[in-house]
């Protein structure tokens, strides 16, 4: 062999070692990318399941507070049917009926309204439609996550073949779905757009 066929070789060598340290480094930041794409879709399923769920008991106590506001609407109005269909009732009795049918009406406003628990029925409404929204939100943001992570690792397994079979149009293929795939793992987490197909 003569100097050059060595030189020829040596720089050969550099390059391929070169290349495979890029490629190295190239699915280390993929594997990176895959860990926060699982991450941003495990969160979204969480977040999913705990706003379903938590609405879910929102207007379950919604309608618990409902019959029971309408239970007290029945004993306000049947008490004040009998107030007034007997007029001759004894003067403490009367009083003492009328005390009753204040509390009933405070009752029935308080389960309509009651700012200071957050429990009331309109609160608890929007508590609830909060919750909707929020579990909505993961909801969109999931398919995102699941795309992400699947191409990446699409990208992965075609940039270790590319990298043993040393073809370099296989490596471009990993990079465009690296690409694709980051900018489905962005878009899961802030929503920038809606795509069509999710």
């Amino acid at each position: 062999m003569s100097k050059v066929d060595d030189d020829k070789a040596v720089i050969r060598e550099e390059v391929t070692e070169n290349g495979s340290k890029r490629a190295a480094l190239y699915i280390s930041i993929l594997a990176v990318l895959l860990a926060v794409t699982n991450l941003g879709g495990s969160n979204a399923t969480k977040d999913f399941m705990a706003n379903y769920i938590g609405a879910s008991d929102t207007y379950a106590f919604f309608q618990a507070k409902s019959i029971r506001q309408t239970s007290y609407q029945l004993a306000h109005d049947q008490l004040k049917i009998q107030i007034e269909s007997q007029p001759g009732l004894p003067e403490r009795t009367r009083s003492d009926m009328l005390a009753t049918l204040d509390k009933y009406r405070d009752s029935i406003r308080k389960y309509d309204s009651d700012p200071e628990t957050g429990e009331g029925k309109k609160e608890l409404l929007e508590k609830a439609r909060a919750m909707e929204r929020q579990r909505d939100k993961a909801a969109r943001k999931d398919p995102y996550f699941d795309h992400a992570t699947a191409l990446l690792e699409i990208a992965i397994v075609t940039a270790s073949v590319a990298t043993m079979l040393e073809v370099t149009s296989i490596m471009i293929v990993s990079v465009v779905l690296a690409v694709a795939a980051t900018f489905l793992m962005i878009n899961g987490y802030m929503l920038l757009v809606s795509l069509p197909f999710f």
